[in-house]
């Protein structure tokens, strides 16, 4: 008998769920224009990683350090992330990134576009969960 196919659970199926549906590109544009550039000191990570985990923060009720040690703990949130172990981001740098959001305004903006989106197609979050709106056709 095989044991080597794991059974996907509610966070991995959420996580591919939001990874397919949402438009990061079009997430990220605002981002971007405030988010800083390699230059002379330590290399930043990449926004695209760095707003998938305020996303997770979000929707999982996770503070900056309890976020960084989910990092470490979850196999699914580093793959949604695009990290893996040696790459997972300090509490600090997570923080920094919230902050960076809250301080031009993106925040509510960010959040009301994934809203939209959803709705749009019959979906909404609650708390790390898709729920299906039953408003579609």
């Amino acid at each position: 008998m095989a044991y080597d196919q794991k059974k996907k659970t509610r966070k991995e199926r959420f996580l591919g769920e939001m990874d397919a549906v949402l438009p990061w590109d079009l997430l990220l544009a605002p981002i971007l224009a405030h988010y800083p550039k390699a230059g002379g000191g330590r290399r930043p990570i990449g926004a695209p990683v760095m707003l998938r985990i305020y996303f997770m923060q979000q929707w999982y009720g996770l503070g900056d350090p309890a976020m960084e040690d989910s990092l470490y703990d979850v196999e699914s949130m580093r793959r949604f992330a695009g990290v893996d172990l040696g790459g997972v981001p300090d509490e600090t740098t997570i923080c920094k990134f919230r902050h960076l959001l809250e301080a031009h305004g993106l925040t509510e903006a960010l959040f009301e576009q994934t809203k939209r989106y959803l709705s749009d197609r019959g979906m909404m979050v609650s708390e790390g969960t898709i729920v299906d709106s039953g408003d579609h056709p």
